[in-house]
């Protein structure tokens, strides 16, 4: 009964420790800014390749649904991944696992944004876009958080397309239908995903360990994995010049691109050659490289249409 009494006592506490930062918190917001400015260079190509566009106020309500509904998912992982979080130092200190946030909360929470951000992009774009966006999210609380996560080495590799669908979104948000264009912005996440995680993964193996996730440098070895490391990033370099030579960007896209991607293959092949501790340097310049290659496709492409 003081059992019982005890644990109630805590779950009171805990829900009024819970603050609207814990909450926001339990969205990922590194992760949801990423997705929201991944959508945005999604929106800006279709922006530049049709005269007939959606309203643009609809299109920043359906940017800002793309907002709530990758901050979902991510409250939607952490509800699932309660018991692994609590294990890891690099997750140990989010809301969930510090008792901020009840589970019931936390799920409550997620599943009330999910459903409010696919509503939302469907009214205000279209069903396609609120088709994607509900894919989205169930592929990475669902199919990754649940089946891949704890069960394959290839977790990352197959989850990685849940964090790659956003610039199809976004492009639907401005043309309210697709084209090859945003399935090459999605490809180049794709292939971007797995060397960019496995440098974490690899600093983290003990963590990932003793948590039971079956990440590839402990099932594969840290060996093989920077090989593949290195193979992904010599696929993504040629997979990014594509752009260019289908016709969607122009010269200095082109010239980005390729120093951008030579870069990110010699840091590649320096950290096959040395120690595990280069894995940081290559985790930290692989955001770099994403973000510096996204932001100039949109600029690329205003200088061109001036």
């Amino acid at each position: 009964m003081l059992n019982i009494i005890a644990q109630q006592k805590d779950k009171v506490i805990a829900s009024e420790l819970a603050s609207p930062k814990d909450f926001f918190d339990l969205m990922k917001p590194r992760v949801m800014s990423l997705v929201v400015f991944t959508s945005l260079v999604g929106y800006l190509c279709g922006y530049f390749s049709i005269y007939d566009k959606i309203n643009p106020l609809l299109s920043i309500i359906g940017i800002f649904a793309i907002a709530i509904g990758a901050g979902s998912s991510g409250v939607l992982n952490q509800w699932y991944d309660r018991d692994i979080d609590k294990l890891m130092l690099r997750t140990k200190n989010r809301p969930i696992p510090k008792g901020k946030i009840l589970p019931s909360d936390a799920l409550g929470f997620g599943i009330l944004g999910s459903i409010l951000s696919i509503t939302i992009i469907g009214l205000a774009i279209n069903w396609l876009a609120g088709f994607f966006l509900a894919f989205t999210i169930i592929f990475y609380s669902v199919v990754y958080t649940v089946f891949l996560k704890r069960s394959t080495a290839q977790n990352i590799v197959i989850g990685g397309a849940a964090g790659a669908f956003p610039p199809l979104i976004g492009y639907i948000c401005s043309t309210g239908n697709l084209s090859l264009e945003p399935f090459i912005l999605f490809g180049i996440i794709f292939l971007w995903t797995p060397p960019h995680f496995w440098a974490l993964a690899i600093l983290k193996k003990d963590e990932y360990f003793f948590a039971n996730i079956p990440m590839m440098p402990i099932v594969a070895g840290i060996k093989s994995t920077k090989k593949q490391i290195f193979l992904y990033a010599l696929v993504l370099f040629f997979f990014s010049l594509l752009p260019f030579f289908l016709g969607f960007n122009g010269q200095i896209y082109l010239v980005f691109s390729l120093v951008l991607g030579l870069e990110f293959l010699r840091r590649s092949w320096k950290f096959l050659k040395s120690s595990n501790s280069m894995g940081h340097n290559l985790f930290v310049y692989s955001i770099v490289y994403l973000f510096v290659l996204f932001l100039v496709i949109p600029l690329d492409k205003m200088y061109f249409n001036l």
